[in-house]
């Protein structure tokens, strides 16, 4: 098996509701994105001896990730504080991406990982970076892959 990885850039604004930091204050990242993807090369065609193209990487990852997040405000569905956050942007003509679950960068990694997946893409890991020295990894334990897929 073979794996391929892509690395992507985007900025967004959080709060994290309830923190006992810094944090639960409205601020924003740069966040670096790092999408792995896993499989056995094409046998045949334009695409053979690839995973899949790169750009084929970029675009599904553009379209799911990136445009919806990018210069966004990001915010947990389930937080009243966020949400009223969120409204007052929505009605200030602002971007806003709301997520079920904290804004963390664990949860977010877990939320790109699931939401790639949901569209085919047969991503292995996703590393996030809040920051230049601080990322998070998300991958799926194998056992539970197994269990997925029916196996």
């Amino acid at each position: 098996m073979f794996k391929i990885a892509k690395e992507f850039n985007f900025d967004m604004a959080h709060m994290l509701d309830g923190h006992d930091g810094k944090c639960k204050n409205l601020h924003g990242h740069t966040y670096k994105l790092q999408v792995e993807v896993a499989g056995e090369l094409v046998a045949e065609g334009a695409k053979r001896g690839m995973v899949m193209d790169y750009v084929d990487l970029k675009a599904i990852v553009k379209t799911h990730i990136l445009d919806p997040m990018d210069h966004a405000f990001i915010y947990d569905l389930n937080s009243p504080k966020e949400s009223k956050v969120a409204n007052l942007l929505i009605d200030l003509d602002s971007k806003v991406y709301g997520i079920p679950s904290r804004s963390t960068a664990e949860e977010m990694s877990k939320y790109i990982f699931d939401k790639l997946r949901e569209v085919g893409l047969p991503v292995t890991l996703i590393r996030l970076w809040e920051t230049p020295t601080s990322y998070c990894e998300y991958s799926q334990a194998p056992h539970l892959q197994a269990v997925k897929n029916g196996k």
